[in-house]
């Protein structure tokens, strides 16, 4: 079964940058779409961006359009996640899975910590 393994996150001030990626263990991704989630404390997992594998359409969540990318590399098997501008309400675990998300595919996630 293939398992997203998510790197990339760090603590960075209010309006710096991180990208984020995701790299596919154990084969190849090839869902119909992939996409990024995150968890910030006491709020529920929700989707923030995804990417058509084969086409390249993208969705964003508002809270991050025009400040975040969503991106996919065929030969490296990867996705993306450009984070610009960051604020603290970005603050948050992000993972990487299929979208719809695949249950037994949610992995350690990369913590994101946007400091004030």
């Amino acid at each position: 079964q293939v398992q997203p393994v998510e790197s990339g996150g760090g603590l960075v001030q209010a309006g710096g940058s991180l990208r984020l990626s995701c790299a596919a263990s154990g084969g190849t991704f090839s869902s119909y779409a992939m996409a990024w989630f995150r968890r910030a404390p006491g709020k529920e997992r929700e989707l923030v961006a995804s990417i058509a594998w084969a086409r390249g359409v993208t969705y964003y969540t508002d809270s991050v359009k025009g400040r975040f990318t969503i991106a996919r590399d065929y030969a490296k098997n990867t996705v993306y996640l450009q984070m610009n501008s960051l604020n603290p309400e970005d603050t948050a675990v992000y993972y990487c899975n299929s979208n719809p998300p695949n249950v037994r595919s949610w992995g350690q996630g990369t913590q994101v910590t946007v400091s004030s």
